[in-house]
């Protein structure tokens, strides 16, 4: 399965916060869009980090509630791990797996048309098992 069926299903909406957003703001938002993740673009919509709830326990574990009036980009992963709409669920559950991350933002041509997250590819590659287990035994049945 290509990472373009799982947009197709799931949508392309992408919540964003700009770096210039307090750790405040951006809690206050993952909570309120129930994500994990928000992708960082500047003024001109360019992906430029990206902020998980990782990073905010990161964020209160080194400065406590001080913590909260410092911006985005002092906290933000500046190393995005992306996808594209061509590339296939097994690839990317490698990718996850070795790069340690959750979330992927996915690009075509340079600009952000979706996001993944290990939970979207792993209910896809769940639900490619099932139908291929259900093929074999509609086979099986068959023969």
């Amino acid at each position: 399965m290509l990472v373009s069926r799982i947009l197709k299903d799931k949508g392309d909406l992408v919540f964003t916060v700009t770096p210039n957003e307090t750790i405040a703001g951006a809690a206050a938002l993952l909570h309120s869009r129930c994500v994990g993740s928000m992708v960082v673009v500047d003024e001109g919509g360019s992906v430029v980090g990206i902020l998980s709830e990782r990073d905010l326990v990161r964020a209160v574990a080194e400065m406590g509630a001080d913590s909260m009036s410092r911006l985005v980009v002092d906290w933000m992963n500046r190393d995005v791990v992306f996808a594209t709409p061509a590339e296939t669920v097994h690839a990317l559950l490698a990718r996850v797996t070795d790069r340690r991350t959750r979330h992927l933002p996915v690009l075509k041509d340079g600009r952000l048309v979706g996001i993944v997250s290990i939970g979207d590819l792993v209910k896809s590659k769940i639900a490619e098992t099932e139908a291929e287990a259900e093929g074999l035994k509609a086979y099986i049945s068959a023969a």
